[in-house]
């Protein structure tokens, strides 16, 4: 069954999942959250960079596609990684093989996993008025690509699909055909370890439970279960992946609240030290009358 016939079907597929979780997330009117990040965008300078910079650690990402093309590497540590873990994407893909759980897990992989991210930058945005989770997001999401391209260059890991074609389908095939050509341009073939998929769910799963919105947390919780499932199931990562990208993603989360916290402490001081400032000159004024 043919789910996405290009990335146009992808981007009207994840427009609906994002307007649908914002509204379920944040319990409001997911227009009224879109014309308050405006807002946040246009008068807010600190909340503007920060989003700015998540954008540009984004388009990393698509440089170092463009890097590697003008690597000639002659390693991959598939082979390596197939030595530890054995057949373990094979046998779970052969026992749980399924038309309808293919078309689910896709959709999940596809469009709920970028949903997640977007409808968790609104939520974040319309939560509290320090903006502390949305700083969070952003510095983790950072640290999480920060991390992971260098690996990406220079420790190369093809998918198993591609490595083990024999014993492993991809299965994603079934859903985007032309996922080769349409998608592909957005994660390189040997871009594997550490999974981003598994870290930046686990991040945002992270986050969700810190952020005290309890709705928000169950959900994005099962979301990362179930990509993480569809990672091996649609034959893309090795174990190994996702237990790298386990750690980044415990790691990213717990450092983007550190200094979420230390960015607002600062703030704080800032503002009490101005108010103090202001009552010393006040005293002065009033000592020199």
């Amino acid at each position: 069954m043919t789910l996405f016939d290009n990335m146009t079907t992808v981007a009207i597929y994840t427009t609906i999942t994002v307007t649908l979780l914002i509204w379920y997330g944040a319990v409001a009117n997911p227009f009224k959250v879109g014309g308050l990040f405006l807002r946040e965008m246009v008068f807010n300078r600190k909340y503007m960079l920060h989003f700015v910079a998540l954008i540009l650690i984004l388009f990393c990402n698509k440089l170092e596609l463009q890097i590697e093309e003008h690597l000639t590497k002659t390693y991959d540590f598939a082979t390596f990684f197939q030595s530890i873990e054995g057949n373990f994407v094979a046998n779970l893909q052969h026992t749980f093989e399924n038309d309808y759980l293919t078309v689910f897990l896709a959709f999940m992989y596809v469009v709920v996993f970028q949903a997640l991210l977007i409808a968790s930058i609104g939520i974040y945005t319309h939560q509290r008025k320090d903006r502390r989770m949305f700083y969070a997001i952003c510095y983790a999401i950072m640290i999480n690509y920060a991390i992971a391209i260098p690996f990406y260059i220079f420790f190369p890991v093809n998918e198993v699909w591609y490595h083990d074609p024999q014993n492993v389908s991809f299965l994603m095939l079934n859903v985007f055909p032309d996922f080769e050509n349409q998608y592909r341009a957005l994660s390189g073939l040997d871009n594997c370890f550490p999974s981003l998929h598994t870290s930046i769910s686990v991040t945002l799963a992270i986050l969700a439970v810190r952020s005290g919105i309890k709705r928000w947390a169950w959900f994005c919780c099962i979301c990362a279960g179930i990509i993480i499932f569809a990672i091996f199931y649609l034959g893309i990562h090795w174990l190994i992946d996702m237990c790298g990208g386990l750690l980044l993603g415990a790691f990213a989360s717990t450092m983007g609240m550190r200094l979420s916290a230390m960015d607002l402490k600062l703030r704080r001081n800032r503002r009490s030290g101005s108010v103090t400032t202001a009552a010393k000159l006040g005293y002065l004024q009033e000592d020199a009358k």
